[in-house]
């Protein structure tokens, strides 16, 4: 798949598979996947050849990625690569202190809203692709959320957090202005990383 996508690229058979480390998102590392010339490779990067594709890893992100299983996703309503890997950044400074504490007193009348939103519009929805959000924390402004099924280690929850349940949540419930996402997502079973785009 890899070799057919690089056949439409100009200079193609001089063109690398490269694989770097981003960032982070939510507790998980995120990726660059690209097409670069295989020259542009330095001495200390990391490079390998499979089936006729060179594929490179700069080195600084050889660490991060030591031990990493990459794949086409099996999920055919997803597609693309999908990069299992054992290695997670360090952890966000700033969580919650109620994260770590007894689960959070969810009876107020903000957090009841939350509930509401998040039972009769967002998890229908995301339900369609096997996902659920749920509310851990309400703390001044901001609901604490962990997403689970589909949606945990999925490379796109950000994108659905922001664009989708976070917007929903603040028109509903005007005290809220953030939504924290507080999901492991390095842990998750299928995580999916869009390529990078050049």
């Amino acid at each position: 798949m890899v070799l057919e996508l690089r056949s439409h690229e100009d200079g193609g058979e001089s063109l690398a598979l490269w694989i770097e480390v981003a960032g982070s998102s939510e507790g998980a590392y995120t990726y660059g996947i690209y097409f670069q010339a295989v020259g542009d490779a330095r001495p200390d990067d990391w490079t390998t050849e499979r089936s006729g594709l060179t594929i490179v890893v700069p080195a600084d992100s050889i660490d991060k990625i030591q031990g990493s299983v990459f794949d086409v996703n099996s999920d055919s309503d997803q597609g693309g690569m999908v990069i299992e890997n054992p290695n997670r950044p360090p952890h966000p400074v700033g969580t919650s202190p109620r994260m770590a504490a007894p689960p959070a007193d969810l009876s107020g009348d903000v957090a009841q809203r939350v509930l509401q939103v998040l039972e009769q519009q967002i998890n229908p929805s995301i339900a369609a692709h096997g996902g659920r959000a749920d509310l851990v924390a309400v703390e001044d402004d901001a609901a604490y959320l962990r997403l689970s099924g589909g949606c945990a280690g999925c490379g796109m929850a950000a994108v659905t957090l922001s664009q989708g349940i976070e917007v929903a949540i603040r028109e509903s419930v005007t005290e809220i202005n953030r939504v924290i996402d507080v999901t492991d997502h390095a842990a998750g079973t299928n995580p999916y990383y869009e390529a990078a785009k050049k």
